[in-house]
């Protein structure tokens, strides 16, 4: 019995040391720069807001000037707004000069990669290389090389980096250019964190489960479906069968009311703790859905991957049609 006690007090020690050092943040945020990209919405507009609150020197990019105009109406005289598209290179370079001449010699602490898009989801069979590009464009290239631009600024710091990627970087649930984006920033986020560590620079990913943000506006995802299935050769609209768009988007829609996360805040609470922790996490799990089902199913066998994902799935009319 003795033995037992030991072993439940050196297990309860050794997570209280962790809970202890993983409280632990840095002070005086008042004097350390960050910038955080696609600020228009979602998460990226909340965060903007919540760090402008706590004292950061918030550079907010956006992809319009509405939302630029509304974000900084929204917060203090201290955040600045620039309009950015991250897959203008031109565009991207002039904004890493302006933010290098905001910074100054103290470098930047803080980037949060957030800006990106869905793009169009469908059966992979239903799709062009056009519908993959804008998502692997926006997701991936923009984010690699806002980056690239702005690491210099950050090493010079020796601060942070953070990518927002998703469960979908782990979980490719349907056909498009979103899952393989994500997929993409997984794998830059490990091998940049790797580099940086001499550097003293601290690189965390963050996967978020499904959340309610523009991404997963089901009327935009389905008229986009809609579109792309009006477009299709008779041979393949015969074998899913007329209606599909609909009975599977049915389908889908059952899961995302029982799954979806309306609260944004878990997400940039990952965030802060990224920028302001001593001890950040490499990885951030966003999302009790994320937490109970989409990072665990992620780690199970093909087979078991396959058969609950496609439970979710319409079924074909005639497969062996065409």
């Amino acid at each position: 019995m003795f033995f037992y006690i030991l072993i439940f007090l050196a297990i309860f020690y050794l997570w209280w040391r962790w809970k202890a050092q993983d409280g632990q943040k840095i002070r005086d945020l008042t004097d350390k720069y960050i910038f955080i990209t696609g600020c228009d919405s979602g998460f990226g507009n909340l965060a903007a807001r919540t760090f402008d609150k706590k004292g950061f020197r918030v550079l907010a990019s956006c992809m319009t000037e509405v939302g630029a105009v509304e974000l900084k109406a929204a917060t203090s005289e201290q955040l600045q707004t620039v309009l950015l598209d991250v897959t203008d290179p031109d565009n991207v370079r002039k904004v890493a000069e302006w933010i290098k001449a905001e910074v100054g010699s103290a470098g930047l602490w803080g980037l949060v990669n957030n800006a990106g898009i869905m793009g169009p989801s469908a059966p992979t069979d239903w799709l062009n290389i056009e519908h993959f590009r804008a998502p692997i464009e926006i997701n991936l290239i923009g984010l690699i090389n806002v980056t690239l631009h702005l690491l210099p600024l950050v090493k010079k710091a020796r601060g942070r980096l953070v990518n927002i990627s998703s469960t979908g970087g782990r979980l490719a649930v349907w056909g498009g250019g979103y899952f393989p984006s994500k997929f993409g920033v997984e794998a830059f986020n490990d091998s940049l964190r790797r580099d940086m560590k001499a550097f003293g620079v601290k690189v965390s990913c963050i996967e978020p489960g499904l959340f309610k943000t523009g991404l997963s506006n089901r009327k935009k995802i389905i008229k986009e479906r809609e579109a792309i299935w009006n477009q299709l050769p008779p041979a393949i609209r015969k074998q899913y069968g007329e209606g599909y768009v609909q009975k599977d988007a049915a389908r889908k829609e059952k899961l995302v009311q029982m799954l979806q996360n309306t609260n944004l805040s878990p997400v940039v609470q990952c965030m802060e703790h990224a920028l302001t922790s001593i001890n950040p996490h490499s990885r951030y799990i966003a999302g009790w859905d994320a937490k109970l089902l989409w990072i665990p199913l992620s780690t199970m066998p093909a087979a078991i991957q396959d058969f609950v994902l496609l439970r979710n799935k319409a079924e074909l009319a005639d497969p062996t049609a065409g």
